[in-house]
């Protein structure tokens, strides 16, 4: 199965399935909480590799990790999910008027209204793995575009702030307002994307040519183990 084909309808129903299940974790993302969290790793300021984000998935926990059946059972859930990131990738590369969001939608007083709570959380979720990186759009002039994504995602709101999500009508417009600010997101990180860059740190400091080498000998290193690497 290639990563660029999109879930059919019973493969979104066998991961949602297994996300529900009683071996995953109570905190574990449900569908629409990572499609909100995939969809922020996808369109944010930088890539993420997913042995970064993946455990997010499953928990807050590093013991979080599912009651996986077998190796060919992880694979098969961890490739469902892949293929959930690069769904939403190229629908962004490829045809970015047609992302929607996945809320939920719930009834009030007989009319259905949007539920973007899970969704945003996700949002914001992904926010977290790269918050300094993100900082710039929050004071841009695209930083109330993000406010009702921390309305609905973030859980340090001030007192003052619930007040502004405490009816169902409420939070349906801020779900309106969520989908209309996805494009304006997208396209101003779309040009400053950065690639993921993993940083390797030395463990000691480099060996000049001309330094005593660190192995003892008493000889140049440039005369001694250095001249391995010359071979």
């Amino acid at each position: 199965m290639h990563l660029d084909q999109p879930l059919s309808d019973e493969e979104f129903d066998e991961l949602d399935d297994f996300l529900l299940s009683d071996r995953c974790a109570d905190d574990v993302m449900t569908m629409d909480t990572l499609h909100g969290y995939l969809t922020a790793l996808t369109i944010g300021p930088q890539e993420v590799l997913m042995a970064e984000w993946l455990p997010r998935v499953w928990g807050s926990q590093p013991e979080d990790t599912p009651k996986f059946k077998s190796g060919k059972e992880a694979e098969r859930i961890t490739s469902l999910i892949a293929r959930s990131l690069n769904e939403i990738a190229i629908t962004f590369e490829v045809a970015p008027k047609e992302y929607e969001p996945l809320f939920c939608e719930r009834e009030h007083e007989g009319k259905p209204l949007l539920d973007a709570e899970a969704w945003a959380w996700g949002f914001w979720e992904g926010i977290q793995l790269r918050q300094a990186e993100w900082e710039e759009i929050f004071h841009s002039d695209l930083g109330p575009l993000l406010r009702p994504i921390y309305l609905l995602g973030s859980d340090e709101l001030e007192e003052e702030e619930t007040k502004l999500i405490d009816t169902p009508i409420k939070t349906h417009k801020l779900a309106v307002e969520i989908e209309s600010a996805i494009p304006h997101i997208f396209r101003y990180w779309q040009p400053k994307r950065k690639s993921a860059v993993e940083t390797v740190k030395r463990a000691a400091p480099k060996v000049g040519r001309n330094d005593p080498c660190p192995c003892g000998s008493g000889k140049k290193y440039k005369s001694c183990c250095g001249r391995e690497g010359e071979d």
